[in-house]
């Protein structure tokens, strides 16, 4: 599959979008599994306003927010990885996503202590519909987010070995695109389930 491209200032040839042009077609694929599973929460939170409303308040919401800001601090790490290799930089690439790498593992500690602290609680799937919704979209989510580091790690690997070039980086715009669905879709998630009333 081909993209669209463009000749930047430099004399340098950037793809629109950004990567393969296989990869958005999986994210538009995973973005409409969470819309469904997003709009499934919201219908069924319309008819449970006061069980979801009592239930969210027992949700750990500075963890959220570290959690939040660790994806966020992640994918800034991930546009300066690109912005490196698209100069030639792969070492200093490869210490971007290592750094973006750090706060997955971050985000994936900080996540598992929640876990950890529900499930000593007694919480579970069956608990009631609110912590239902809340460990099926949180587990889904975190399960992408150990994908997103694997496909960074095997891209930081490959750079590393000198895999890509100034004239061929599609492996690491294909990965940074990933990286970035698997951002924004916490982005949406955390207001939803942590904050909104």
């Amino acid at each position: 599959m081909t993209a669209l491209t463009q000749t930047n200032p430099a004399g340098q040839l950037n793809r629109y979008p950004p990567g393969d042009l296989a990869i958005w077609i999986f994210i538009l694929a995973e973005l409409a599994v969470f819309a469904i599973f997003f709009a499934t929460y919201a219908f069924t939170r319309m008819n449970n306003v006061e069980l979801f409303n009592q239930f969210q308040q027992h949700l750990d919401r500075d963890a959220a927010l570290i959690n939040t800001l660790a994806l966020i601090t992640s994918s800034y790490f991930v546009v300066r990885a690109v912005a490196a290799i698209r100069e030639g930089a792969s070492q200093i690439c490869v210490r971007w996503l290592l750094a973006a790498l750090g706060m997955g593992v971050l985000f994936l500690a900080v996540k598992s202590a929640e876990y950890g602290h529900h499930f000593s609680a007694g919480i579970n799937l069956s608990t009631n519909s609110f912590y239902m919704f809340y460990l099926s979209l949180t587990f889904f989510h975190f399960m992408h987010v150990i994908m997103g580091m694997v496909i960074l790690a095997a891209v930081a690997l490959k750079a590393r070995r000198g895999g890509y070039s100034i004239e061929d980086h599609t492996g690491v715009e294909t990965g940074a695109s990933y990286w970035h669905m698997v951002d924004l879709v916490w982005l949406i998630l955390f207001p939803l389930v942590y904050v909104m009333h």
